[in-house]
């Protein structure tokens, strides 16, 4: 091993532990918030699961809010760093689209190395039941959507100041992941691919429910 390797190794090795002491932190936060209720949680309770004192809670995540939403924080972060990556020939809804498709590819696995899948339902559905984080589940929301809107207006060589198509494009996109997403977390399969298929199913609706008449016999014409 030469000097430069001996100098990097330790680094590398402590970063791997606060990896690893963050992760444990948030995985013991989600199962106490879903288990017992986010309210009723301490953050006492959070160190005292995993060994550490509360200046190490506080190290990685700077409230019991920041730790509930960890996960989300994360699946935007990737969705944001993938529409940024889409080419710029693809129209707005296809970069979204496919930003958020291949976002849901990859970032499973890195759910999965933190926490359990199911945990992620049962904390998605914790954050729905829980009054203060609904309400900042709704801010972030709100925020997340002003900066797709901001991206997507920057590829477009558009204003959104003096041009409403981003914002109006990315409602409608974003209600139908949330759309998506209720519908996950209240259904049985708790799987990755499965909120993708259904992600897929409901964006490729998006166009026909806005353009079409859904009237019964509306392509029958006069009688």
């Amino acid at each position: 091993m030469t000097d430069g390797q001996r100098a990097v190794h330790p680094t590398g090795l402590r970063e791997r532990k606060k990896r690893r002491t963050r992760d444990a932190l948030l995985h013991a936060a989600l199962d106490l918030f879903t288990g017992q209720g986010y309210e009723e949680t301490t953050v006492d309770e959070i160190v005292d699961a995993v060994e550490v004192s509360q200046r190490t809670f506080f190290r990685y995540f700077a409230s019991k809010e920041e730790a509930a939403f960890a996960i989300q924080e994360m699946v935007e972060s990737h969705f944001l760093s993938e529409l940024r990556r889409r080419p710029a020939a693809e129209a707005p809804f296809e970069a979204m689209r496919n930003a958020v498709l291949c976002a849901w590819n990859s970032i499973g696995e890195t759910i999965e190395a933190i926490i359990t899948v199911e945990l992620h339902m049962r904390t998605y559905r914790m954050i729905e039941s829980t009054p203060s984080l609904l309400a900042a589940h709704l801010r972030r929301s709100m925020d997340l959507e002003n900066q797709i809107a901001l991206l997507i207006a920057e590829r477009e060589g558009l204003d959104v100041r003096t041009d409403p198509r981003p914002r109006v494009a990315v409602a409608a996109f974003c209600g139908v992941m949330r759309v998506t997403g209720q519908l996950w977390g209240r259904g049985r399969d708790t799987s990755v691919d499965s909120l993708r298929a259904l992600t897929e199913v409901y964006l490729d609706q998006l166009g026909p429910a806005l353009a079409g008449n859904w009237r019964a016999g509306a392509d029958a014409g006069p009688g």
